[in-house]
């Protein structure tokens, strides 16, 4: 089986692991992860499926997960500007211009474009791109693949 993207905008937070923890933590309680929905839909909406958390803690959904993972955000860990597995990496200033045409996207550049970079994104990796409106940050979209 090939892994599955997954996609989330949050508020803009200067704290993007504070923004990233929460995020989890509200996926975990809503219980959109695997194993409790095999396979989670994006984007997330009002109308999207919440059955609630189906494991005590995080750590005991990814347990269960095995080496498929959740294919949700609770398989980021952290956000960083370093390239390793379970990272959300903040994408550096020639790589925003290179998907982007600009250092400050917008949410309607980045879905223009979500297809350009999600292909350059690594089984159990992800990325953190600050969305801007008028020129200030208004959310974080965290972007990942799953491992299987």
């Amino acid at each position: 089986m090939g892994s599955s993207p997954y996609w989330y905008y949050v508020a803009y937070e200067d704290d993007k692991n504070n923004a990233l923890n929460k995020l989890r933590q509200r996926e975990f309680e809503a219980g959109r992860y695997n194993p409790v929905i095999a396979f989670p839909e994006f984007p997330v909406t009002d109308k999207t499926e919440s059955p609630g958390k189906g494991h005590k803690t995080i750590a005991d959904a990814l347990e269960e997960a095995e080496t498929d993972g959740t294919r949700s955000i609770l398989d980021l860990e952290q956000v960083s500007d370093e390239d390793d597995l379970c990272i959300a990496r903040i994408l550096n200033k020639d790589e925003l211009m290179e998907y982007f045409k600009t250092e400050r996207p917008t949410k309607e550049i980045i879905e223009k474009n979500r297809d350009n970079f999600l292909f350059d994104i690594d089984r159990g990796k992800g990325f953190c791109i600050t969305v801007y409106a008028n020129e200030i940050p208004a959310e974080l979209f965290f972007i990942g693949y799953s491992f299987d």
